[in-house]
């Protein structure tokens, strides 16, 4: 991995060679505290704190913006009609096991999560779902899974732009899906159980 570049709480840019692997470890600021957001660097990507390293990736690639926003018309339409679960976007920060995490959406049951606050949710989603993109591909994502079942998330969604398909990974296993089939659905969860080509809809119009 790269040597840890310096960040600061103002924005700064610096360049990395081209053979460089995201995501790149950066030095926290003077007092950061993975808690509270606002101590947070502020750069133009994606940050999480991860076994005490502050890790960066960049911004994500066009094809993976377009799934992330199919995903999110799709868990927001199920979660209007379900008015006991709550869900967020915009890699909400989760807090556990004094790790920092973001997922691309997760989904929380209303009466456990807290209420809206400026901090980042310490309580596991029921279901955590994660693009991949340019530099997370199902390697690292299921690396990523293995993480929100360990700390009691109860389903993980990986999607995979590049091949239209969703991994489905729970304690009891991982499940593969193609365009065409609908994923599996979970009784925590009733009625979610969205067509893969559903995920993929902008992407498979180009």
């Amino acid at each position: 991995m790269a040597r840890p570049a310096r960040s600061e709480l103002d924005e700064e840019t610096f360049p990395v060679p081209g053979s460089v692997r995201f995501p790149v470890e950066l030095t926290p600021p003077d007092g950061f505290d993975p808690a509270r957001l606002e101590t947070w660097p502020r750069v133009a990507g994606r940050l999480e704190w991860v076994a005490g390293r502050l890790l960066y990736m960049p911004p994500c690639e066009e094809r993976q913006s377009w799934t992330v926003a199919d995903l999110v018309f799709t868990l927001g339409h199920w979660v209007r009609s379900h008015p006991g679960f709550v869900f967020g976007t915009n890699e909400p920060g989760i807090l556990l096991r004094d790790d920092v995490r973001a997922a691309d959406a997760a989904i929380w049951r209303r009466a456990e999560a807290r209420p809206a606050s400026p901090g980042v949710s310490r309580v596991p989603p029921l279901l955590a779902a994660e693009v991949g993109g340019r530099d997370e591909g199902a390697r690292e994502l299921r690396e990523k899974a293995r993480w929100y079942l360990d700390v009691g998330v109860g389903v993980v969604w990986i999607l995979l732009p590049k091949e239209r398909e969703v991994l489905v990974v729970t304690p009891a296993g991982e499940s593969r899906h193609q365009m065409g089939e609908r994923l599996p659905p979970d009784p925590r969860l009733p009625g979610l159980a969205p067509q893969v080509d559903e995920l993929f809809s902008q992407i498979s119009a180009r």
